[in-house]
């Protein structure tokens, strides 16, 4: 502590002359410690929370002498006064507010005197922190762009406030208010702002989002009570948009008008659509997709759709134009478009339309939800729909109808007066089908009846299908062909069946499985399709070179269906061709060739296809063999034996020829065999047994094979015939079998006699089996023959001839004779009569046989028929 001593010119010669007197001390301060409430005010110590007026401390102090003292305090220059003092007590009153967070020491200077000398001291009064502050945010506004794709989780924003306390007072926490219906939080300590997780942001649903955010401080103590002070602040979060949204049409259902006295080239009506992707749009390209007609046109950059015709030209009441509204990127290119119908009516006076009403008042859009295939006549108990026209009479008659794929739905009722409830019911269960349609969509029109305008209004009819496992899994093809090679190993490939089920999820899963009786050497894979052979399977062409089996495709239900596999074994060229067993020796007819034959296994042309060459013969050039067929044949050159013999001295005429069959595979295979070939001149003898002689002289033994077939065949033929006509004539020991001599009737006119052929007939007994007709133009059969047991003697010697009007006609048919096996016909005979004159002979033959049985007929009576 520093004391001030303060002399004036006056004081010191008073001083001077009390020196001369007595001495004089000065005063001074009592030093009771920081925490006395009395002294020189040194380290005293004031919460900021004291109130003005408050006696904060006394000065205390005293004078050697015993001198009454007074007390002061002063301040620098420029420095507030917070405090006063009564200058006889000393005590101290605090006259202005504290403020720590503004000042938080004070220096005083407090002086004591005794009326001759005066001591000051400076001092330091500690102003003591009270929570007096609230929380403050630093760098406000907050406003946070964050864009729409953010993933959620992210931090987007760093939060920062201060309290000007110290202690729990300065600490601060941050809170968010309605966090459950936030879509954000934050980190209580650190103030880091996120998303919520599992959350994302969405432009088109919300663009800006406003998050309050609360600072609270730790609390304390202020004017003696426990205090806790909070700041709020709003942050502003602006979601940045991304271009994932197509084009949106604004003011949907469009309706236009076209009056009588409206001009061509007049705008009718303007549609707008607007780029979802609000915060970066791209620009809209406007066109008429179909219903202009040629009628209307459009602005591609305004939607301004005008009449390019004037009304009395429009051939129709009503257009409905599809338009499209389509957005280009930056770069120039559409990137997505989003189509609207625009009804436009060709009208003469303007009234309301009927509109359509939902549940919360007028609505131009209905959806529903349902499974595919519900039964027809049910109703569509999720759309609760309600029309009405407001205009009174004949002007609120209209019609409903729905405008869409036709048959599946039918509106009730269909003719309207003023208001009804709209039902709609299935008319056609098959149509909904979700593996056709996953959306159905309609516009319920309604259109009104008897006014001129004809008024109508539109309201979309959206139905979501849920799919149900109603189809049957189905094959690409119902059969399949297929070719393998044969030598193809184990586990090899085939072909792939493809069967495709079009419901959706589990059951649109496809299981493959085989079964047949050629599908033994096969296996297929369940879930692709792909059939191979069996890993143990050996293919051979020669042996089976066709299978075929049935494929099954299965869902999860066991819907299934069958495809037919028509598979071919390949040939490959794995057998050499073969000779056959008598190649080693043929024998050739100077001018006829010789034919060898060799046989290949092998399944398929060109493997199986032999052809033939010499390789070596000796002589040489004396033979020539066809490619094809194997014949071998002389030179033309060579003619005789002569020409032969002059080739070689071989005598005999037995060459050795080295042919070889080779077939036409890849690679290719061949067989060589020596021929021996015997040459000799044609005989004399023709005929086919000359020719078969000729034909064997190489193989005997097939000669002597044919020869015994033949006698065993005659033997067998005799045998047969002895058999039947032994017992022909035990069934009738009376009739043996005779000559039948046909007596004809003589007529005067004519004395020729006629002889038929002699024919078998069934007969009753024995006796009728041989029956004699008369030539066809004799009347009637006056013959008869005797039956008789023992045959009759021939004639020792032929009569000589009857009369000439007896003598045969040139035309008479040979005589046939019957005997035990049948009848003879020797047909040539009359050709050698004839020849040789004999003609004679057999007349007298016949008339000595005719008197015989005349004679014999006369002595026994009627002959027996």
């Amino acid at each position: 502590m520093k004391h001030v001593r303060h002399f004036t010119p006056s004081l010191f010669l008073s001083l001077v002359h009390v020196c001369l007197v007595q001495a004089n001390y000065a005063p001074y301060f009592f030093d009771n410690g920081a925490r006395s409430t009395n002294g020189n005010m040194a380290l005293l110590s004031l919460s900021e929370d004291t109130p003005v007026g408050t006696h904060v401390y006394t000065l205390n102090g005293t004078d050697p002498e015993g001198d009454p003292v007074m007390y002061g305090l002063a301040y620098e220059a420029g420095s507030r006064r917070y405090f006063s003092v009564d200058k006889n007590l000393g005590n101290v009153t605090l006259i202005k507010e504290l403020d720590r967070e503004k000042e938080d020491e004070i220096e005083v200077i407090v002086s004591i005197s005794d009326g001759l000398s005066t001591v000051s001291e400076k001092v330091r009064i500690l102003v003591m922190d009270a929570n007096d502050e609230s929380p403050e945010f630093i760098n406000t506004p907050y406003i946070v762009q964050v864009p729409e794709n953010t993933p959620s989780g992210s931090s987007i924003f760093k939060i920062e406030a201060v309290d000007k306390d110290t202690g729990s007072g300065g600490s601060i926490t941050y809170f968010l208010q309605n966090i459950h219906a936030n879509k954000f939080t934050i980190d209580r300590h650190s103030g880091v702002l996120r998303i919520k997780t599992g959350v994302t942001l969405d432009y088109e649903k919300s663009r800006t989002h406003f998050v309050v955010v609360i600072a609270k401080d730790g609390g304390g103590k202020l004017r003696g009570d426990n205090k806790v002070f909070s700041a709020t602040t709003t942050v502003t979060v602006n979601v940045e948009d991304v271009q994932d949204t197509p084009p949106m049409f604004i003011g949907t259902p469009y309706y236009g008008y076209v009056y009588e006295d409206t001009l061509a080239g007049s705008e009718v009506l303007t549609v707008v659509a607007l780029d979802g992707d609000r915060g970066k749009p791209n620009s809209i390209h406007y066109c008429i997709v179909n219903g202009s007609e040629g009628s209307f046109e459009i602005s591609n950059t305004t939607g301004a759709i005008s009449v390019i015709k004037s009304p009395n030209q429009l051939k129709k009441e009503v257009y409905e134009l599809k338009v499209q509204a389509s957005e280009y990127s930056q770069e120039g290119d559409i990137s997505v478009y989003a189509f609207a119908m625009v009804t436009i009516r060709v009208v003469d006076l303007n009234n309301h339309p009927p509109t359509f009403y939902g549940e919360n008042g007028p609505q131009n859009r209905f959806e529903l939800t349902m499974y595919e295939h519900p039964p027809e006549g049910e109703i569509l108990r999720g759309l609760k729909i309600t029309v009405n026209d407001s205009d009174q009479g004949a002007n609120a008659k209209f019609n409903l109808r729905l405008v869409g794929p036709g048959g599946i739905f039918r509106v009730v009722p269909q003719t309207v007066l003023n208001e009804a409830q709209v039902t709609i019911i299935v008319e056609n269960s098959a149509a909904i089908d979700y593996e056709k349609f996953k959306v159905l969509t309609f516009k319920l029109l309604a259109i009104e009846v008897n006014t001129p305008e004809k008024f109508s209004s539109t309201c979309d009819i959206v139905i979501r299908l849920l799919d149900t496992n109603d189809n049957v899994p189905k094959f690409s093809s119902d059969y399949y062909i297929a070719r393998i090679p044969e030598n193809s190993p184990g586990g090899s490939n085939v072909v792939a069946v493809t069967a495709t089920d079009p419901d959706s999820g589990l059951w649109g899963e496809v299981k493959y499985s085989i079964y047949g009786t050629g599908a033994d050497l096969f296996l297929i894979h369940p879930s692709t399709g792909i059939i191979y052979t069996q890993p143990w399977a050996v293919l051979d062409a020669e042996v089976n070179s066709k299978y075929n089996f049935y494929v099954k495709a299965e869902d999860t239900d066991g819907k299934y269906s069958l495809a037919e596999v028509f598979i071919t074994v390949l040939d490959v060229n794995d057998h050499s061709p073969e000779f056959n067993e008598n190649i080693q020796e043929k024998t050739m007819i100077i001018g006829s060739p010789v034919k060898i034959e060799a046989i290949d296994q092998d399944a398929e042309e060109p493997n199986n296809i032999v052809d033939y060459s010499i390789m070596q013969a000796d002589p040489a050039n004396v033979f020539d063999i066809d490619q094809s067929t194997g014949e071998i044949k002389l030179k033309s050159y060579i003619r005789s034996l002569d020409i032969i013999h002059n080739i070689t001295k071989n005598k005999d005429c037995i060459w050795s020829v080295v042919v070889q069959a080779k077939d036409r595979g890849s690679p290719s295979f061949s067989t060589t065999a020596v021929l021996k070939i015997d040459i000799t001149e044609e005989t004399l003898h023709k005929g086919p047994m000359a020719a078969f002689l000729m034909q064997t002289k190489d193989n005997p033994m097939k000669a002597l094979g044919v020869l015994a077939g033949v006698m065993g065949i005659m033997v067998l033929i005799t045998i047969m015939i002895s058999t039947a006509m032994f017992w022909r004539n035990k069934r009738s020991n009376k009739i043996m079998p005779v000559r039948r001599i046909i007596k004809k009737r003589q007529i005067p006119q004519s004395r020729a006699v006629w002889m038929e052929w002699l024919k078998f007939k069934r007969p009753s007994n024995a006796a009728e089996k041989f029956v004699v007709e008369d030539d066809a133009k004799s009347l009637h059969n006056e013959n008869s023959n005797n039956n008789i047991q023992v045959a009759p003697v021939p004639p020792a010697a032929p009569l000589p001839p009857p009369l000439p009007d007896l003598a045969p006609r040139g035309d008479t048919p040979g005589w046939r004779v019957p005997t035990v096996s049948g009848s003879l016909t020797p047909k040539y005979i009359n050709k050698q009569l004839k020849k040789r004159g004999h003609g004679s002979a057999h007349n007298a033959l016949v008339s000595e046989l005719k008197m015989k049985f005349e004679k014999r007929n006369a002595a026994v009576g009627e002959p027996h028929i």
